[in-house]
């Protein structure tokens, strides 16, 4: 399909905030390795293929001692972002429309550097100024961020991609470009048997593109750039910069190949005790379609062992919550997903009941230290493996910065004026914690809206009649305690 200097100007990509990329993960992967990362209250963050500033303004809003910048091509966009910056009347934070290839050391040095979402999907020499750059400004003790299609499993994604192409070489208008694309793959896979993995494979990939907005499909597969990378060729190329491999941006989830004992023979013989080409063939063992690399500067000196030390420097948090579990008489602890850990370990008890009582807020080791002592816990080797443990599968979280969120909910409570800006004009808001939460439901936007710190729940009650006066009151007056509670445990409101 045609293409225009900046499509990103002609047609919109959806903004959100990535989790992965907020500073104070960084920070964690980095303190894992044996770095001493910037502190998160006054770092310096620069976000390349900013947007709108959907990621990186939320970060600004929350850290206001750091200082954050942002550039993209688009200037569509970035407009945009300008203007809600002006709106919330922050000043630690500037979105400018720039080019990479112009950009240099003007921009000053960063303590964390996020490239989402654009080396994959940019020519060749803005890829190799991508990492330059980074190895040009990142500060010593500084962590990059870049997200890119990885092999093999992006092998599958660029044979549909080649088959849309094929079937819209002489279509203009992108809307019509996306829905004959798929079209044209719906009507691939039907060719073939009902069980075929050629049909199963293409029918996959059709259930996450048509889950998403068409615009991303636009910009992402029929884009006039694609690239995919082989992590190995891609951490040869960060090399070339002054950069190495750090981490991925977050813990391998517990049915992850690196854990299984029974493949490491078959890893070692294939690549020996060269982690780079252990990353590389465990991607292919995972089928790795995707990849979120952290880099460093070359000179640091890494650990690959976690240690007590290192866990000690952190916070903690969890979202799981107790319940009832019948037919068990062991504590269940279970995650917001629907994840349940049934527990008869004193310790892990012990911490959970702790940090459930504290979210959203995170707690410090040494705060935890005598209720973890009382359960006979020492922050051993062995007891930062367990810890490890309880982060791989998800049931407690890592972070180095304390978020400004409510301890409890206050009298008249107040949600983030930067998830209330964002609530107005979309379906969605960023949290104080950086998720994204939904808001489709026209109450649950509306409710966000008054959580302005000058009402109480009578006060609310009120507005919500008003606003709602087809809605039982009854109705509406038993959501303002849960919706507050749900506003609270998300993160939205405020200390």
């Amino acid at each position: 399909m045609p293409s225009a200097r900046d499509p990103y100007d002609a047609l919109a990509y959806p903004a959100f905030s990535y989790p992965h990329t907020h500073p104070d993960r960084l920070a964690v992967m980095a303190t894992l390795h044996g770095l001493f990362p910037a502190p998160i209250e006054q770092c310096r963050v620069l976000e390349i293929g900013c947007n709108e500033g959907a990621n990186l303004i939320p970060m600004a809003y929350a850290i206001p001692q750091g200082e954050f910048v942002g550039f993209d091509l688009a200037q569509t966009p970035v407009a945009r972002g300008q203007e809600r910056i002006r709106a919330l009347g922050l000043k630690n934070v500037r979105i400018f429309a720039g080019d990479l290839l112009d950009a240099g050391a003007g921009l000053g040095k960063f303590d964390y550097i996020i490239a989402h979402g654009l080396y994959s999907w940019v020519r060749e020499p803005v890829r190799d100024r991508l990492l330059a750059l980074c190895g040009e400004v990142l500060e010593p003790n500084g962590v990059a961020f870049v997200s890119y299609n990885a092999l093999p499993g992006s092998h599958l994604r660029g044979m549909l991609r080649d088959m849309m192409l094929f079937r819209v070489k002489d279509i203009v208008d992108p809307a019509q470009c996306e829905a004959e694309a798929i079209k044209f793959l719906h009507l691939v896979a039907s060719t073939r048997p009902q069980d075929d993995v050629y049909r199963i494979m293409i029918e996959t990939q059709l259930r996450r593109m048509e889950a998403r907005q068409p615009n991303v499909t636009i910009h992402d597969e029929l884009s006039e750039a694609y690239d995919s990378v082989h992590f190995i060729d891609f951490v040869e190329h960060a090399q070339r910069h002054g950069l190495q491999y750090l981490s991925d941006a977050e813990l391998p989830p517990p049915p992850d190949p690196c854990y299984r004992l029974d493949l490491r023979p078959a890893l070692e013989s294939a690549a020996g005790e060269d982690l780079l080409r252990q990353e590389q063939a465990l991607d292919f063992f995972r089928m790795r379609m995707y990849r979120e690399t952290l880099l460093c500067r070359a000179d640091r000196m890494l650990r690959r062992e976690i240690t007590a030390e290192q866990l000690r420097r952190m916070l903690f948090a969890s979202q799981a919550t107790s319940i009832r579990s019948e037919g068990t008489e062991a504590p269940v602890f279970q995650l917001p997903g629907g994840i349940k850990m049934e527990s008869n370990h004193p310790a892990a008890n012990a911490l959970l009941v702790e940090l459930e009582k504290a979210w959203p807020s995170a707690v410090a080791f040494d705060e935890l230290a005598p209720t973890l002592a009382e359960a006979g816990f020492v922050l051993d080797g062995d007891g930062a493996a367990f810890l490890m443990r309880l982060a791989i599968s998800k049931m407690i979280e890592f972070r180095m910065w304390r978020a400004p969120v409510a301890a409890e909910i206050s009298e008249r409570p107040r949600a983030s004026a930067c998830s209330r800006l964002e609530g107005r004009a979309r379906q969605q808001a960023t949290t104080l914690l950086h998720f994204t939460i939904n808001l489709e439901d026209p109450k649950a936007r509306f409710f966000l809206q008054l959580l302005d710190g000058t009402r109480n729940r009578s006060m609310l009650l009120e507005a919500m009649k008003a606003e709602f006066s087809e809605t039982p009151v009854e109705e509406l007056e038993a959501g303002i305690q849960p919706g507050l509670r749900m506003s609270h445990l998300a993160g939205l409101l405020e200390a």
